[in-house]
């Protein structure tokens, strides 16, 4: 992972700019391009300083035209910096091999390409409706979901487990003792096709506590996978001294920043007053204040093993039978989490 200072010196931005932009400090506001380029400059860091550790294969083969369809608007990207890395790192991917990198717009329910010519595959990040599966059909016979599985019958995809990843932050809670642990997120989310239905994270929480018998619905902290929100919500639940938990585990990585704004305007902080784990573990997850613990979802590999199993799918034919591959999290321990009682 990049350091602030690389950071700084690639950017040309301060540490100080840098570390604010990234712990969405509310009292500093910065344009959308500012936190793009901090944002997608420590994407490309990592990769170079991950890329120094393996052999970059080049292909030889045949040049596929790849192209890329996202779920967020480069905007919402910004908001939640999850899909803006699995998408860089599946354009970066793309070029290590030598294929052509094509971009899917929307309008008005219909797919457009910023290019012409062939497409060999259409690589589809994030979840879309069924209407927009049909849509993105018809660009491409080979197309494949990265972060999920809406029809494993008819599509490849890769996705990861989230079961996984839940029960290992709350065992890693629990060997540091302790028993009061809440989760930050939203009660409601998007499904496979679209549709609204539970939190996957946040119901597979509430049955792995339950299975321990240490549940407590009021340490459940609904809020969407937002740094303001997640912010709002702890600030007001702090302010009126309702209980709290002594851990938290967070959706996602902005909702653990937003969490620590929360503490440090009650004079409080992480991990001294509250633990906390997140989800997805970027490079945002080691540049934070401070870094977080993160159940990792590999996002270079995610994107790597996506763009490597379409290729294959557009060169040897469409008729096999689809793949689903599940990536097991791991957790990567940083300094959000302090010893219960210590």
């Amino acid at each position: 992972m990049a350091t602030l200072k690389e950071l700084a010196e690639y950017t040309g931005f301060s540490i100080a700019t840098i570390s604010r932009v990234l712990n969405n400090d509310p009292t500093m506001s910065v344009s959308e391009t500012t936190r793009a380029a901090i944002l997608e400059a420590a994407g490309k860091l990592h990769y170079k300083s991950s890329s120094r550790q393996r052999r970059v294969r080049v292909s030889h083969s045949k040049q596929l035209r790849i192209a890329i369809a996202e779920m967020l608007s480069p905007a919402e990207q910004l908001a939640d910096p999850y899909y803006l890395y699995l998408k860089n790192y599946a354009v970066q991917r793309c070029q290590d091999l030598g294929y052509i990198v094509a971009h899917v717009q929307e309008h008005a329910g219909v797919y457009e390409l910023d290019t012409t010519g062939r497409i060999d595959g259409v690589l589809a990040i994030g979840i879309f409706s069924e209407e927009q599966i049909r849509a993105l059909s018809k660009l491409s016979e080979n197309v494949l979901f990265l972060d999920s599985s809406p029809d494993e019958l008819h599509y490849d995809s890769v996705v990861l487990n989230f079961q996984l990843g839940v029960e290992q932050a709350v065992d890693y809670l629990l060997a540091h003792g302790h028993r009061e642990i809440g989760f930050l997120g939203p009660c409601r989310k998007l499904d496979q096709k679209k549709r609204p239905a539970l939190e996957v994270r946040r119901e597979i929480f509430i049955r792995y506590l339950q299975e321990k018998g240490l549940f407590r619905s009021e340490y459940l902290f609904d809020a969407p996978m937002t740094a303001a929100d997640a912010r709002a919500l702890l600030s007001q639940r702090l302010a009126q001294g309702a209980p709290m938990p002594t851990a938290i585990i967070a959706a996602n990585e902005e909702a653990a920043i937003g969490a620590a704004g929360a503490l440090r305007g009650q004079g409080m902080s992480i991990p001294d007053d509250l633990s906390i784990i997140s989800f997805n573990d970027t490079p945002l997850s080691a540049l934070t204040d401070p870094p977080l613990t993160s159940v990792s979802t590999h996002v270079e590999a995610m994107s790597a093993t996506a763009i490597e199993l379409l290729a294959r799918r557009a060169s040897n034919g469409s008729k096999k039978l689809p793949l689903k591959i599940v990536v097991p999290p791991t957790l990567s321990v940083r300094e959000s989490v302090k010893e219960y009682g210590v």
